[in-house]
């Protein structure tokens, strides 16, 4: 066996360690709040970001286009009908002779608020029926699971002709028809999230405290499961935007003299193979933001995982 007596340290190696003792004790990375972070990792995932601005793009002239324009979406110029993109109309004009530049950009109005009207109503219901299902559980979780299921049988399109029917057809008619039973997979997001939360450690210390059910579901397992809700959402608006295109464009959505992207595609469909550019202007617009919803979904997905948090 060695003799330890006989080790001898290198003073040099002793000054070293002395002088880095502080820079040990030092916080390498500055602490961030789990928002913070996940801005950090959204910014730095190029495709998600690039959604975004598009995103940003397309509500900016949605707000803007139309109002200072000089042309508005209504006026019919019998004068002016089926003329191609110029410089006077940017995007041409419709059989009627209305502007198409100014047309699209209203009917970005009306689908964009449509998709956000939709995606956000249908979380709200969501989480309160997923909420009180997964919590409470039992003969409360059952019942509320098999009207889900009898819900979940009814297509949407059925769904929205019915309404059609007995409502005036509209904007708000087909938000109706959406939100009817398009929160089902809401609350079965939050049934299911709900059920592997509910008995943590900080929901016992809850009710040990005191805190009333609706309190515990409200205040502490709903914001916990706020990053899904969030990446779930921003998925959920490409989905809204297309029924709402789909409608309009078999003539049950959005009718005249409002528009939105499907009833223009709708429109355009008559006179496509005289005047394509009618029929591309709204499709384009309608892919790229379904598109640019789901990159930003994906981006969204990675910086709110908790999993990941801290990884550059």
């Amino acid at each position: 066996m060695a003799d330890l007596s006989s080790i001898h340290l290198d003073e040099r190696l002793l000054l070293k360690l002395e002088k880095n003792k502080d820079d040990l004790n030092k916080v390498v990375r500055p602490s961030l709040t789990y928002w913070q972070d996940a801005w950090i990792k959204l910014r730095k995932n190029k495709v998600a970001t690039i959604g975004l601005i598009l995103i940003l793009v397309y509500v900016a002239f949605a707000i803007f286009a139309p109002v200072f324009s000089k042309y508005d979406y209504i006026t019919q110029n019998a004068s002016a009908r089926n003329l191609r993109p110029s410089a006077e109309h940017w995007f041409g004009t419709d059989q009627a002779g209305r502007d198409l530049w100014v047309r699209t950009w209203e009917g970005a109005r009306v689908s964009l608020f449509i998709g956000v009207a939709v995606v956000l109503i249908n979380t709200a219901v969501g989480c309160v029926i997923g909420g009180i299902a997964g919590y409470f559980g039992g003969k409360v979780d059952t019942v509320i699971m098999r009207i889900i299921d009898v819900l979940y049988g009814i297509p949407v399109i059925i769904l929205a002709i019915l309404m059609m029917v007995v409502m005036k057809p509209g904007i708000y008619t087909i938000i109706i028809a959406l939100v009817i039973i398009g929160w089902i997979g809401s609350a079965r997001m939050v049934r299911g999230q709900i059920l592997s939360m509910k008995n943590s450690e900080f929901i016992m210390a809850s009710k040990t405290l005191g805190a009333s059910s609706s309190r515990i579901i409200i205040r502490h397992l709903i914001p916990n499961i706020s990053g899904i809700l969030i990446t779930t959402m921003t998925m959920s608006i490409p989905n809204a935007i297309f029924w709402e295109a789909f409608m309009s464009f078999i003539g049950i959505g959005v009718q005249a003299p409002r528009c939105s992207w499907g009833s223009l595609a709708q429109m355009a469909n008559q006179v496509y193979e005289i005047y394509p550019y009618q029929l591309v202007i709204p499709a384009v617009f309608i892919c790229t933001t379904v598109l640019a919803f789901n990159l930003l979904g994906d981006g969204l997905r990675d910086a709110l995982d908790p999993k990941t948090r801290g990884r550059y």
